[in-house]
């Protein structure tokens, strides 16, 4: 039996915002049994609260984003969850002072070597996993589909994505997730766009803090970053990064086998509504 776990000591960490371009900062803080991964909006008066929860996700048009019913959000939490899962890390209070995470160099690489180097306390209750029962599949009408079916232990995941570009292409990952392929293969792949889509994005005042320091910038047949992509396969991996930190918005680790085909932060996101809208499709073990 595995015991929950919380940091020992506060980790801080700072960065830019990727549509603010303002600095952000973060303070990942221990917290008590049962706690659950909080973002805490500590620049507004009130302090508000939002618990890391799928049920909590109220955008997911470029990211993961959590709300209140205040209105209050904290925006990009997949990277630093994803991160955190691998960590094994089941309770932190995280104090944040802007709406949006920082995006760092687009990957989780920082939020994962800062955790992985971080002392962790083991606490009195034993760790939950969503132990998935029953295949339960999500899919958008358009080709795009994401399923979740049981397995004897661990995380798996097959993702398979497709672009016209001769770069990206088409590729596939298919692996179990453990802290060596996290750490080796998924957590430094960076999220990736078109130079189009980045044109775009800046004209109607968005990604004000994006760079070639913080993705992938494709420009036709081109990569405009120096050096190219860190890993083979870096764009589909950068989607298994995703889903990892989108999944573990569930509340716990996940034994199961993922299988993605073009999907997004949507997909995940509708996937744990149907999972939870039916107790005999899980466990809680």
């Amino acid at each position: 039996m595995q015991m929950q776990q919380t940091l020992a000591k506060p980790v801080s960490m700072k960065g830019i915002g990727l549509h603010s371009g303002c600095e952000v900062n973060l303070k990942l803080n221990p917290a008590p049994e049962n706690f659950g991964i909080v973002f805490q909006r500590v620049d507004l008066a009130a302090k508000p609260e939002i618990k890391a929860l799928y049920s909590n996700i109220v955008d997911t048009r470029n990211c993961s984003c959590l709300g209140d019913k205040a209105g209050n959000l904290v925006s990009t939490i997949e990277h630093l969850m994803a991160a955190l899962a691998i960590a094994g890390i089941d309770n932190a209070l995280i104090e944040v002072d802007n709406q949006e995470l920082p995006i760092m160099d687009g990957s989780a690489k920082v939020f994962y070597d800062n955790l992985k180097n971080a002392e962790l306390v083991s606490q009195s209750a034993p760790r939950k996993y969503l132990k998935v029962l029953r295949e339960v599949s999500f899919a958008d009408g358009k080709g795009n589909i994401v399923a979740l079916k049981p397995a004897e232990k661990g995380l798996g995941i097959k993702f398979e994505i497709e672009f016209p570009s001769k770069i990206v292409g088409q590729q596939v990952f298919d692996a179990e997730i453990n802290a060596d392929v996290f750490e080796k293969e998924i957590s430094p792949c960076r999220t990736f766009c078109e130079k189009y889509q980045v044109d775009y994005l800046k004209s109607v005042g968005l990604i004000k803090g994006g760079s070639l320091e913080n993705a992938v910038v494709l420009d036709g047949e081109t990569i405009l970053n120096e050096g190219g992509f860190r890993v083979e396969n870096e764009c589909v991996n950068h989607k298994v990064l995703d889903a990892v930190g989108d999944l573990y918005t569930s509340g716990c680790q996940v034994i199961g086998r993922l299988e993605a085909s073009k999907t997004g932060h949507f997909h995940t996101n509708e996937l744990l509504k149907k999972l939870f809208a039916d107790e005999a499709n899980y466990q809680i073990v």
